[in-house]
């Protein structure tokens, strides 16, 4: 039964099938990336897609795309093998063959019974993407878990789970794009998919104990203490946040003209969450405040990863300040960190995570007294056609990262229940919090009277 104070509903599921390649495939082990493997990374991703009755057709989806995938996994083959843990945690898949799984449901209820606006979290998640026994594991379990649910209404749901440590949002969206294409009739992926773990392992260490040397400070993988409680429990996400263009317009009115036209859609809102919440949790001045983003290098300048490449190419660098001087500030200081921050990265700070990754242990980036936030509104979600038009939602089916309950969430791209277009922001605040950091965010959401926004 899924159940929220709005919606109730009954899924019926058949057992969960196990889904091999439609062609035999390699039987091999592939070595991720030493950015593959990291331990922040090391968890399944929910991502769900609803589809409207096409046409007023009634053809069954799920064998469609079933067969889709079954296609599609051969030119994807390492997803139907296994993670295996190697000398110095380092991952790898031993190329199996065994499959993903794959569910088919029926459930009572219409899209039209789901909100207007659709958008994480889901609090019928657990129904709509079952987790079926044993498999969310990371050493030997299936790297990828489908549900393909039928609605009352003729339209149906399709979620699916991805293991973080195979792809990244770009990679995933490659993969779901060649089962659309496939699903649609193509012969095969327009994209042919490329392996390439090699182009991000580890440089050459100088010895076991010295890395090469780095310009990076990578104070995103500091050790940091959680003292004072500061990682707020997932459950606490309670608000979601629509920001539409006139409240980007408004956050840029608080901005230096100059700042403004420079600052990117992402990096302004950044800011002003960070600070807003900074100011709602109301820590002691001197306590260190982080604001960690995720930047990809592909289409970089001097990049070097391919088209087609589908495993994690990003890296997640910090803005730091203390709290004090969070507040103390307005908020172009904090747009301003996070620029540089985000700005920083290129290739030679990702192969420097690498190379620290393989020097420390993989260690997971620091998580207390931070905010990660990474932006998936161009990732084409949105964009992917299985055969029944594009989808009413498509994204992210957690409003944050489960696997880093509390501090991190998705920008999503979204209409609002009026058909503007926007970004929907799920966070994570203490509920006692949260109403101070809504009227925070009320402040920058409102035009300040000055020359900049009016040159806007």
């Amino acid at each position: 039964m899924a159940s929220s104070s709005a919606l109730a509903f009954t899924v019926r599921r058949k057992p969960a099938v196990l889904v091999p390649p439609a062609a035999p495939s390699p039987r091999d082990l592939k070595r991720l990336s030493d950015i593959d493997d990291q331990d922040g990374l090391r968890f399944q991703v929910p991502i769900s897609h609803f589809f409207r009755q096409h046409d007023g057709e009634d053809d069954d989806p799920a064998p469609v795309l079933r067969g889709a995938i079954a296609a599609v996994l051969v030119h994807y083959y390492p997803f139907v093998g296994r993670l295996r843990e190697l000398e110095g945690r380092k991952l790898a898949i031993d190329c199996t063959g065994k499959g993903v799984l794959f569910v088919e449901a029926d459930a009572d209820v219409r899209l039209d019974q789901f909100d207007a606006a659709l958008g994480p979290s889901f609090p019928c998640l657990d129904d709509l993407l079952f987790d079926v026994p044993g498999s969310s594991g990371i050493l030997d379990c299936p790297l990828l878990l489908f549900q393909v649910t039928r609605l009352a209404c003729g339209g149906f749901v399709m979620a699916v789970r991805i293991q973080h440590t195979m792809a990244d949002g770009l990679g995933m969206v490659q993969l779901l794009g060649a089962i659309a294409e496939l699903a649609r009739g193509a012969p095969a992926p327009t994209v042919r998919p490329v392996w390439g773990r090699e182009l991000l392992q580890a440089p050459l260490l100088l010895n076991d104990d010295v890395l090469l040397p780095s310009r990076f400070a990578h104070r995103e993988y500091d050790n940091v203490m959680d003292i004072n409680g500061a990682i707020v429990p997932f459950e606490f996400m309670v608000h979601r946040f629509f920001i539409g263009w006139r409240e980007i317009y408004a956050i840029r009115s608080h901005l230096p003209l100059a700042l403004s036209r420079d600052a990117t859609n992402f990096e302004v809102i950044m800011g002003c969450l960070w600070r807003c919440r900074t100011a709602a949790l109301a820590p002691s001045a001197d306590e260190e405040m982080r604001m960690i983003c995720t930047v990809n290098i592909r289409g970089k300048k001097n990049t070097i990863i391919p088209v087609g490449y589908y495993g994690n190419a990003f890296a997640t660098p910090v803005a730091i300040s203390t709290a004090g001087d969070l507040l103390a500030n307005p908020v172009s200081y904090a747009v301003e960190l996070v620029m540089k921050a985000k700005r920083e990265v290129d290739v030679e700070y990702i192969l420097s995570v690498a190379a620290l990754m393989a020097q420390r242990g993989r260690p997971h980036f620091a998580v207390a007294h931070g905010y990660l936030v990474s932006d998936v509104t161009k990732f084409g979600f949105c964009d992917l056609d299985f055969g029944w038009g594009k989808p009413v939602y498509a994204g992210p089916a957690e409003g944050g990262v489960v696997a880093i309950p509390g501090v991190a969430s998705f920008f999503i791209a979204l209409r609002n229940a009026m058909g503007e277009e926007g970004i929907a922001v799920p966070v994570c605040m203490p509920g006692h919090t949260m109403d101070k950091f809504v009227n925070e965010m009320g402040k920058l959401m409102r035009p300040e009277l000055t020359d900049t926004f009016s040159k806007m």
